[in-house]
């Protein structure tokens, strides 16, 4: 039998996945994704990654918002302008969490 406890604690690492589940979706901010890791630690700009895809400026700034609201993006001022990161430690810990609670509702389940 499932522990209803875990089950419970699954239901609420989703939920708090959920955003960043949403976000990531997006095979756009999947893209946007890998060209911020490609720019590394520096970041990129707005103008930079329009460059690198067919969207536009505003598109691009829409996405990244979504990408900087669910924690996956962070943004650093630099004079006037504004370059983005990955930032993805904490959210990769949550989903690390989220999949060790499955593989244990797993192996449970395997063990009745």
């Amino acid at each position: 039998m499932i522990d209803k406890e875990k089950l419970e604690l699954a239901r609420s690492q989703f939920k708090e996945c959920s955003s960043l589940f949403i976000a990531l979706g997006d095979h756009m901010r999947q893209e946007i994704c890998l060209d911020l890791a490609a720019a590394g630690a520096e970041g990129i700009n707005v103008a930079q990654l329009s460059g690198k895809s067919i969207l536009s400026r505003p598109a691009i700034s829409h996405h990244l918002k979504v990408l900087k609201d669910c924690g996956v993006v962070e943004p650093i001022k630099k004079g006037t302008q504004i370059f983005y990161r990955l930032h993805l430690k904490e959210n990769a810990a949550r989903i690390r969490q989220l999949i060790d609670t499955i593989d244990e509702i797993i192996i449970e389940e395997d063990a009745v």
